[in-house]
């Protein structure tokens, strides 16, 4: 998209703005309707008129804002915002010649006003990484198009399926340099020339498949893990030549291989899985928190991958494409919450089970001064293996809360109100995402959820007429009465009182199994 020049508000700077909504707007509502609909019929196009639009023949209350839109324009490196004003009643509209009366009303009857043009990610993150404005406004389209055509032909997750292996085919051409060949005008076809010598020779390609090894390079010695389940987001791996954890598996995180290519959104996904995490552990253990039903780090590094490395003394990568993977191994393994309510096998006893240790988990780490922020299904695991007493891990620590300045994982459907209104977490909001957690596994009603507004809208009508606690109350009287008490803390500075429920908790398991049982980290 063309990029405006710093305090310019010249016509042409002007024109150029215009264009950039119509590209932005364009792109998106094309690559979206390819992808999902058809590849065959006209894409729609959305325009910030057809905005003013609809909010006019809208039911809702749109009195703020009625002849007012804006709309944020970026790029992969500068971003502003421009704001269209106008009375779309002063519209001559003409079926005919759609677009001429929308540029006739734009030149006659509308106010154009554009921001300066910021280099905003170095500020809010890397544009290709996902960041969340560019995110909502192309979420927002899809499910535009959505309501107008219907439910798409693909799923988000049939394309996703295939991203990895796209992803991973463009990253080997590109970084070996294979493709070459020349166009019409006698220059590259790639913008991006690698120089390969002669001698280079390709490296071996590292296939994660049951049965392969990973080593590691960890701070001290080596490591290596051989893979027994290929799984996402994590595998399950046996540590290899180390008689203290002969026959202990690990849950093994693969970080993304570095790569020539502008990140994706799913290798943000990774880094918080590994980068962030190891980080976050390694905090724990050096500010002394433990607990059996937090996870463990048991090695972290980069990958150590086959054949001679020849990446410069001075840091950085060779030429092979898992040079400088990061893993991270930790323990201990269990099958995971969304499992075990998919297979039927959570059930009153487990739920009990589960607040407690999860409780025990957020009272250990809270301690700390860390929360875990991205509290689900996936991120909590029951371990069987090796005890005499089955118990829950909280796992998936990725998105912790350490700082003012982070911000935890946005999940409609688990998130704290607090978290999804202001973007933090206040002292009860892991407690709130365990009660959205208890409350769907037990059988909850899971409501469509598409946009922040009706996530709250939601939650607002949930604990206002009990739903939440009702359900929780058929399970277990335990589980209404801290439903209750979280309640009444969301939103609020003061903390839980962890020990108490803990207590509480404890005395409602069908069997008391002492010291099986933490009350604390």
């Amino acid at each position: 998209m063309p990029n405006a020049v710093y305090g310019s508000t010249s016509a042409s700077v002007e024109a150029n703005a215009y264009l950039a909504i119509e590209d932005f707007l364009h792109a998106t509502v094309k690559t979206l309707w390819e992808a999902f609909w058809s590849q065959e019929d006209e894409p729609a196009l959305f325009y910030a008129l057809r905005i003013l639009i609809a909010r006019s023949v809208s039911r809702l209350d749109f009195s703020q804002s009625s002849n007012c839109v804006f709309i944020l324009l970026v790029d992969t490196q500068h971003g502003g915002v421009v704001k269209v004003e106008g009375d779309v009643s002063k519209l001559d509209f003409d079926v005919s010649s759609v677009y001429d009366c929308a540029a006739e009303w734009i030149q006659k009857h509308s106010k154009i006003s554009v921001s300066p043009v910021d280099r905003i990610w170095n500020k809010l993150g890397n544009a290709n990484w996902g960041d969340i404005g560019t995110l909502q406004v192309v979420f927002a389209t899809y499910h535009s198009i959505m309501q107008f055509f219907g439910p798409p032909r693909h799923s988000i997750e049939d394309l996703a399926a295939d991203h990895t292996s796209r992803l991973h085919s463009r990253r080997q051409e590109r970084h070996l340099g294979e493709d070459t060949s020349l166009n019409e005008n006698g220059a590259f076809r790639s913008p991006e020339i690698v120089e390969v010598q002669e001698e280079e020779e390709r490296g071996e390609s590292m296939k994660l498949e049951v049965g392969s090894v990973l080593w590691l390079e960890d701070s001290n010695y080596q490591k290596g893990y051989q893979i027994s389940h290929v799984s996402l987001p994590h595998h399950i791996a046996s540590p290899v030549d180390d008689d203290d954890d002969s026959g202990r598996a690990v849950f093994l995180y693969v970080g993304s291989p570095p790569s020539q290519l502008e990140p994706a959104w799913e290798d943000m996904n990774l880094w918080y899985q590994v980068q962030r995490q190891t980080k976050i552990l390694s905090v724990m253990k050096q500010r002394g928190l433990s607990s059996k039903y937090l996870p463990e780090l048991h090695g972290s590094g980069r990958v150590i991958h086959p054949g001679q490395c020849r990446k410069p003394s001075s840091g950085g990568r060779c030429d092979h494409p898992w040079c400088g993977t990061p893993i991270l191994a930790t323990t201990p393994v269990g099958e995971r919450v969304a499992d075990l309510v998919n297979e039927g096998m959570f059930g009153p006893e487990e739920a009990i089970r589960c607040c407690h240790d999860c409780l025990s988990a957020l009272s250990s780490s809270s301690s700390g001064g860390i929360r875990h922020g991205d509290i689900r299904p996936e991120n909590v695991v029951y371990v069987t293996s090796g005890v005499r007493q089955p118990y829950f891990v909280l796992i998936g620590w990725g998105h912790a809360v350490l700082e003012e300045r982070d911000r935890p994982a946005m999940n409609l459907h688990f998130s704290s109100t607090y978290a999804l209104q202001e973007g933090k977490l206040c002292a009860a909001s892991d407690a709130e995402s365990l009660i959205y957690m208890l409350y769907f596994c037990c059988g909850g009603d899971l409501p469509d959820l598409d946009s922040v507004e009706g996530a709250l809208q939601w939650r607002e009508t949930s604990w206002s007429k009990r739903l939440i606690q009702q359900k929780l109350g058929d399970v277990s009287t335990i589980l209404k009465a801290f439903s209750d008490y979280v309640d009444s803390l969301c939103g609020t500075p003061y903390p839980l009182d962890c020990d108490i429920w803990l207590r509480r908790l404890k005395r409602n398991l069908s069997e008391d199994h002492g010291k099986d049982i933490e009350t604390s980290g």
